[in-house]
């Protein structure tokens, strides 16, 4: 398997990842996935896509570091999602091993992501990853 940051503006990004991304995020289009991380590059944000032998995207990241009183520095993990497909290969072990050694890379302490509660399929994966449950969040929709 090949894993490569997708910088903005690379076509990877429409061609290749956001079908997969699509599949946990499926108001994205291409122009909104180009535009959020336009606007989000300089604000940290980054997106991580891992191919298979094939050459197939299987798996995609969207991350960034962000320091706050709580971890100090963390990764932080926007997105993080095998396409269906490609389920129970190993895709998603091998990109968390590669967050795990990029937060480590980027002296951060924590690996941080939240999942939504109806993802029971996710949680089962992230708690045998050895990710644990540290806290809820919490959103007020604005619009």
């Amino acid at each position: 398997m090949n894993i490569i940051d997708l910088a903005p503006g690379d076509p990877r990004l429409t061609t290749d990842a956001l079908p997969v991304l699509t599949e946990l995020r499926p108001h994205l289009t291409p122009r909104l996935l180009e535009d959020v991380y336009a606007t989000g590059h300089p604000q940290g944000l980054r997106f991580t896509a891992l191919y298979d032998v094939e050459g197939r995207c299987v798996a995609v990241a969207g991350w960034r570091v962000i320091a706050n009183t709580s971890a100090i520095r963390k990764l932080y993990v926007d997105d993080l999602v095998t396409a269906e497909a490609a389920r129970s290969t190993g895709a998603g072990r091998e990109l968390v091993a590669y967050l795990e050694d990029r937060a480590r890379e980027l002296d951060c302490r924590v690996l941080d992501l939240d999942s939504g509660t109806q993802r029971t399929d996710a949680h089962r994966f992230y708690l045998r990853e050895r990710f644990s449950i540290r806290a809820f969040h919490f959103s007020k929709l604005l619009r």
